[in-house]
């Protein structure tokens, strides 16, 4: 192969690569939602770190719903309002 074809594929495969969406496991865990305890129990906006939490934590959101103890927090007016102020869709479990 020429070097200029070697270049080229090598640049398909770095630009792929970028593009590519590499899964991280989710580590499913309530308390990392304590950020935002203060904006679903409150009128206050939910914080830049409220925000990123409820995003790592969406792949668990259904898990907390399922939860007794959880899905009152999780299924409240307030925690609707936060997630959709966060840009999180509402999960349909």
């Amino acid at each position: 192969m020429k070097t200029a074809s070697k270049l080229a594929v090598l640049t398909v495969l770095v630009l792929l690569l970028a593009e590519a969406h590499i899964s991280v496991a989710v580590t499913c865990s309530a308390i990392q939602l304590s950020p935002c305890l203060g904006a679903i129990t409150s009128n206050s906006a939910p914080s830049t770190l409220c925000c990123s939490r409820i995003r790592e934590q969406k792949p668990c959101l259904c898990t907390y719903l399922k939860n007794p103890t959880l899905r009152n927090y999780v299924n409240s007016p307030g925690a609707k309002k936060v997630a959709r102020t966060c840009g999180v869709p509402y999960p349909k479990c």
